[in-house]
C-alpha cells in the first residue's frame, strides 16, 4: 500500500491510499519541496526549494533550481523514474517545475507540473 500524499484520511476514516503513479508523482513532490536537513538519516534528501521562497526571483535562480533538482531526482529517484526532461520557469512572482519522466516499472511517460509563488 502507498500512503497518499500529504497524509490524510479517506472516507471510511483509514489512511488514504494512492496508486503507484501518483505516489511517483507525490515522491518528486516530496523531494522538491523538502528542504536539505529535514529528514532525520537523510540530511542531503531534498530540493530545497521552499528555502529559496524568498530569494529574488530570476532567470539565475531558475537555472541554479534546474541543476538542484535534476541531480536530486537522479539520486533519490533514479531506480523509480528516468527524466526526460525538467524545466525550472521563472515568471515575475512564480516559478513552475515541469518534470517530464518515465515510470521505470511500466515505461509509461508522465508529467507533474508543481507551481510555485515566490
Amino acid at each position: 500500500m502507498n500512503i497518499d500524499f500529504p497524509l490524510h484520511f479517506d472516507a471510511r476514516g483509514r489512511t488514504a491510499a494512492a496508486g503507484a503513479e501518483a505516489h511517483v508523482r507525490d515522491m518528486i513532490e516530496q523531494l522538491l519541496f523538502t528542504n536539505h536537513g529535514e529528514r532525520v538519516n537523510r540530511p542531503e534528501f531534498g530540493g530545497g526549494l521552499l528555502q529559496l521562497v524568498f530569494a529574488p526571483n530570476s532567470p539565475e535562480l531558475a537555472a541554479a533550481l534546474r541543476f538542484n533538482m535534476q541531480s536530486g531526482l537522479q539520486r533519490w529517484l533514479g531506480d523509480v523514474i528516468e527524466v526526460l526532461s525538467l524545466e525550472v520557469v521563472s515568471e515575475g512572482a512564480e516559478l513552475r517545475i515541469v518534470v517530464q519522466y518515465v515510470l521505470r516499472r511500466t515505461n509509461e511517460n508522465q508529467t507533474a507540473t508543481f507551481t510555485r509563488t515566490v
